[in-house]
């Protein structure tokens, strides 16, 4: 196989992808100290697996507009792993790392006080409805198919693409930061930003979106079958 060809430079476009990752990242601030609380039952409201279609389609025809005119394949990274048998075993030992550290960072905070970083963002509900099945389902299709796949595009993809030509760990450590700051959270960010570092150490290692792209589907997945199964 091949060695892929190093990206340009295009400085307009990441500017443009700058600016479109702020502009999220302000806009889920700002809502997130405008709300009163947080809903309890998001994953069983179909306004909410609406709501999830809308904003990453919407994100997906921004990226596609900055990508405009250059080879999406090569941009996003959309290529196989040098080693899918390796990118897996990469992956694997990633997801680890990601959940010792938030067991490790949540720990600390019971320390602190009554802190916890999932019932801040609000999308994991605290367990079963069965009245409720089908709004869940598509929920959970929602979270753990398109939002993982946009959001690896738009991070481990287009960003990492546009910014790897200044240095391959400015583009893993810039979009980790950007990909926690964008969800709007404070208690998670710490959490977010290292799951967004580790990602962006797995793009950078296997050349690929698509093993980020599942670990960032297995996390959610497992998150939200924990938090219905009763166990979380």
């Amino acid at each position: 196989m091949s060695e892929p060809v190093a990206p340009s430079r295009h400085p307009g476009r990441l500017l443009a992808w700058l600016v479109f990752v702020l502009g999220l990242t302000a806009l889920n601030y700002a809502g997130r100290f405008a709300a009163e609380g947080t809903p309890d039952d998001i994953a069983y409201q179909w306004t909410s697996s609406i709501g999830v279609v809308v904003q990453f389609g919407l994100m997906l025809g921004v990226l596609l507009l900055i990508a405009k005119g250059l080879p999406k394949r090569e941009l996003f990274a959309l290529r196989r792993p040098r080693s899918w048998k390796r990118a897996l075993g990469l992956a694997a030992a990633a997801l680890v790392a990601i959940y010792v550290a938030s067991l490790a960072y949540t720990g600390l905070l019971s320390l602190l006080g009554d802190f916890d970083p999932t019932e801040e963002q609000g999308l994991v509900p605290d367990g079963w409805d069965s009245s409720r099945a089908a709004p869940f389902i598509t929920f959970f299709l929602a979270v753990t198919i398109l939002a993982p796949i946009v959001e690896e595009l738009t991070y481990r993809g287009l960003g990492f693409s546009l910014i790897s030509p200044y240095g391959v760990v400015l583009a893993i450590v810039g979009t980790g930061l950007l990909f926690g700051l964008t969800h709007g959270l404070l208690i998670g960010l710490p959490v977010l930003a290292f799951f967004g570092i580790v990602v962006g150490w797995l793009r950078a290692k296997t050349d690929s979106v698509y093993p980020g792209m599942l670990l960032h589907a297995t996390f959610n997945a497992v998150a939200l079958l924990v938090a219905v199964s009763g166990a979380g």
